[in-house]
């Protein structure tokens, strides 16, 4: 009897020493993030750095988690890969293989912060361990394998189409048809993105949106009136705040929708595993989105019925339109320069309602995030939906867009991410 009083409470010590240990071991991984968020981080931080425009981001973003997913999927075989089929030498480290496929990645798409990416990438793997204790083996085949795949990776979005060369688009002068807008009065910018191929959709025209409303229609009438009198430069009904959002939402979406993502992964405890998903899914959906969008708006800026004229021009030009319900204004301006494209659809609120679709498919609604935008105050949030609604609004506040054009745009966003989600990166089945 003394024996197994003692017994029980001898083993009860050591369960209760094995929980402590276990907590400490589950608050330092919390603390500590797992690779792939990692260098997620690296290439937020490398977009920041490198000033990378909006328009090439979501197509880098999706080629770096493409390389990432795919090495450590390779090894772990729990998902259907998005592009390297192959297997993972028996093995192989997966921290490692994450390592090298993120820095061989961001390497081969920004050449020119190779000497940090250097730096992060020998920081990151003398933080390993040696994983299986085989004297280095696991980790080196871990870094052979996620260079590889990183370089199969690069080289099939090396011939994508988006790097391209077509003939400059200027729209046309018809009667609520784009054109190029001051002050530069560019052709149409990053064009390439209308000819790209797509990582998961079937073609860019599956989502695509349906035609912008009409002139005399009661929708443009509101539209017209409600950027007129929110996104005029001096003047307008925007209060302080509004103005504050328009600018800082101008800035990259690719950056504020990872910051969001990689700050909910770590606050929600998400595991390696399921980082890796919602962050391949996150920035592939981004990049479809954005092929989408811009195969859209190449496609109605040239038909000269379609109306994708900017309000930058449909305002001074408001006694040509046929809409009685339009005055013109030949002195406005918006508050935020507009962007050398059509703009039906809209890019930003594309991207917003993809990424924001993403995220609430994993986590409640209610999460906090601190976004940031050069040059701008940080934001923090406390909602998803929150800063999808700014983000959205910031694009009439700033008079740049209409509001049925964001509301169009942010549901095929929507649409985008839930066809990706449900059709790449599956689980497979248990194969035991």
């Amino acid at each position: 009897m003394m024996r197994t009083s003692r017994n029980l409470t001898v083993g009860l010590i050591v369960t209760l020493a094995l929980a402590g240990i276990e907590r400490r071991a589950s608050a330092d991984q919390s603390q500590t993030p797992t690779q792939v968020l990692e260098w997620n981080q690296i290439f937020i931080d490398t977009l920041i750095a490198t000033n990378t425009a909006n328009s090439s981001s979501q197509r880098l973003g999706a080629i770096v988690h493409t390389a990432i997913f795919d090495a450590y999927n390779g090894i772990e075989q729990r998902y259907g890969p998005i592009f390297v089929h192959d297997r993972a030498p028996n093995g192989a480290s997966r921290r490692a293989a994450v390592i090298a496929a993120a820095y061989t990645a961001l390497v081969g798409l920004f050449p020119s912060r190779q000497p940090a990416l250097d730096a992060s990438y020998a920081a990151s793997l003398a933080a390993l361990s040696d994983d299986g204790e085989d004297g280095g083996q696991s980790r080196e085949r871990g870094i052979d394998w996620g260079t590889e795949v990183a370089q199969a990776v690069l080289a099939w979005r090396a011939t994508d189409g988006f790097s391209a060369s077509y003939p400059p688009f200027r729209g046309g002068t018809a009667v609520g048809q784009w054109r190029p807008t001051p002050p530069a009065f560019g052709a149409m910018s990053a064009q390439g993105l209308a000819f790209t191929a797509m990582f998961v959709l079937v073609h860019n025209t599956q989502f695509d949106p349906v035609p912008p409303r009409g002139l005399t229609s009661a929708t443009y009438m509101d539209d017209f009136n409600a950027v007129k009198a929110l996104g005029r430069k001096t003047g307008s009904t925007r209060t302080e705040d509004q103005t504050a959002l328009a600018l800082f939402w101008e800035g990259n979406a690719s950056v504020h929708w990872n910051q969001a993502a990689n700050q909910i992964a770590r606050a929600n405890d998400l595991s390696m595993s399921d980082s890796n998903r919602l962050l391949a899914v996150l920035n592939i959906a981004m990049a479809d989105t954005a092929f989408t969008t811009w195969s859209g708006k190449r496609f109605y800026g040239g038909v000269p019925n379609e109306v994708t004229w900017r309000p930058v021009t449909s305002i001074p030009l408001a006694d040509t339109d046929g809409n009685p319900d339009t005055a013109a204004d030949p002195d406005w301006l918006p508050l935020i320069n507009t962007p050398s494209h059509p703009e039906y659809p809209a890019g930003h609120p594309s991207l917003n309602g993809a990424a924001s679709t993403v995220l609430l498919s994993h986590f409640d609604d209610a999460q906090m995030f601190t976004l940031t935008t050069v040059g701008q105050p940080s934001r923090t949030y406390t909602s998803i939906t929150q800063a999808r609604s700014d983000g959205n609004n910031a694009r009439v506040w700033g008079g740049m867009h209409y509001p049925s054009t964001v509301a169009v745009s942010d549901a095929e966003g929507e649409a985008i991410a839930n066809y990706v989600n449900r059709t790449s990166m599956q689980r497979l089945h248990d194969r035991r």
